[in-house]
């Protein structure tokens, strides 16, 4: 046999052999094409979106503003939020000042207030109100251009409405009346229909065409009939809204690599026998690993540290309102980080299996816990899988801190989330180290 074959043949064979190539070179890349298709929803009739939180509130009777709602919750980008739960478990429906409280607690980020003066007699138009938490511009542009586009289909019946209103005020109750009487005889008469259909149609408002009848768009006269007033819960006063919510995931993914890189540094530490001489002093494993585990808090709040100083610098991010919930929040990271780092070197038989399987779970949950992508874009399961990753808690201290400005208060149930992440790894790693053989 040719001394090339029999080369090709041995590459070939040793790369059967390492697992760790193996996931790295085809699983890897199938489970992220495969996560990439579920997020961008491919071969799925339903393109887009789906199933993000906005919160309704229907102050108005109008049965054309009802409309409006239920155009709402046919969006299927959206998942409506009507409703209030009581601590005694019953329901009723959702009031305005229930929304800053639901928003802080990210129930949903945005919502819509109907007033119960939608159509005022005084002015033309429409009132609206909407409230916003756009932690995420991605995000947030996407939920105001399907609310746009559902509010301009069913808006012009009530934009009709408005103006019928707003004549009857004019002209009085009486006079309006047989005016509508004259125009719905003389339309029938011309083009035909029943004139009592026509004057029924005028009285609630449908005679405004809709968007797409016609030739011209209806979409600029719609925009300038419909005000529309934003709350911004939170993050109005941000100097660098954009920087501040992607240097957080940013950080989370290069810390993740660091850390994960330095715990699997215990396999080149027994090859070189460091720990036969560290452990014959008076040196147990728990020691070992416990100093491995502070070893990775501190080099994860220098890392963090390192890069919100450059965002700060480059960007323009401010770190100084919150600058102690801040520390708190990278210190827990770096643990929960650590603890992670530590339980794939615990449950890897080589480096070699330690690297491609840290490779693979730092990619997934980068994608799935909201470092690349919104969360709320991605299918229902997978939203669920997410508030399961340290990813998603770490990103949700950064932005409480950064974006909402929270205090300790606030920020203790993520901390809860992350210290429980930390012990759980933290305990199975410890226990798969002392029954393990890296020691010996």
């Amino acid at each position: 046999m040719h001394p090339i074959l029999v080369l090709l043949r041995k590459d070939i064979s040793l790369f059967i052999r390492d697992k760790a190539s193996i996931v790295l070179t085809f699983v890897v890349p199938f489970a992220l094409i495969y996560l990439f298709g579920q997020i961008y929803h491919v071969n799925s009739p339903d393109t887009g979106p789906s199933g993000i939180p906005i919160g309704v509130v229907n102050q108005s009777s109008n049965p054309a503003a009802a409309k409006l709602v239920d155009a709402l919750k046919a969006e299927k980008a959206f998942k409506v939020v009507a409703d209030f739960k009581e601590p005694d478990g019953t329901r009723r429906p959702l009031r305005e000042d229930d929304l800053r409280p639901l928003m802080k607690s990210d129930a949903f980020r945005f919502a819509l207030v109907i007033p119960p003066d939608v159509i005022r007699k005084d002015s033309l138009g429409l009132r609206l109100k909407t409230y916003s938490n756009p932690r995420n511009s991605v995000e947030a542009q996407t939920v105001q251009g399907l609310f746009q586009k559902d509010l301009f289909t069913e808006a012009p019946q009530l934009i009709g409405q408005a103006l019928q209103e707003r004549a009857r005020a004019y002209v009085g109750t009486r006079r309006f009346d047989e005016f509508n009487s004259r125009i719905a005889s003389a339309v029938a008469s011309t083009f035909g229909g029943d004139p009592a259909r026509i004057r029924e149609r005028m009285a609630s408002g449908s005679f405004v065409p809709q968007a797409g009848e016609g030739d011209a768009s209806p979409s600029h006269f719609l925009s300038t009939l419909v005000h529309i007033d934003n709350v911004q819960v939170a993050g109005a006063d941000v100097k660098s809204p954009m920087a501040t919510l992607l240097v957080g995931g940013w950080a989370m993914q290069f810390l993740l690599f660091a850390l994960t890189s330095s715990a699997t540094a215990l396999f080149r530490e027994k090859e070189h026998g460091i720990f036969q001489r560290i452990l014959s002093a008076p040196v147990t494993r728990s020691d070992v690993l416990w100093s491995k585990f502070l070893y990775g808090i501190c080099l994860g709040l220098v890392q963090l540290g390192t890069l919100f100083l450059a965002g700060h610098v480059l960007y323009g991010i401010d770190l100084g309102a919150r600058f102690p919930e801040l520390l708190v929040v990278c210190a827990t990271a770096a643990a929960a980080c650590t603890s992670f780092g530590m339980l794939i070197a615990a449950v890897s038989p080589t480096p070699e299996a330690a690297r491609g399987l840290s490779t693979f779970a730092i990619l997934l949950l980068c994608a799935i816990g909201g470092a690349w992508f919104p969360v709320s874009f991605m299918p229902e399961f997978i939203q669920k899988l997410s508030r399961l990753t340290l990813v998603y808690w770490s990103m949700e201290g950064f932005s409480q801190v950064l974006w909402a400005r929270d205090g300790f208060m606030d920020i203790l149930p993520t901390l809860g989330w992350l210290a429980l992440i930390t012990a759980i790894a933290m305990a199975v790693a410890v226990w798969r180290f002392r029954r393990g053989r890296i020691f010996e």
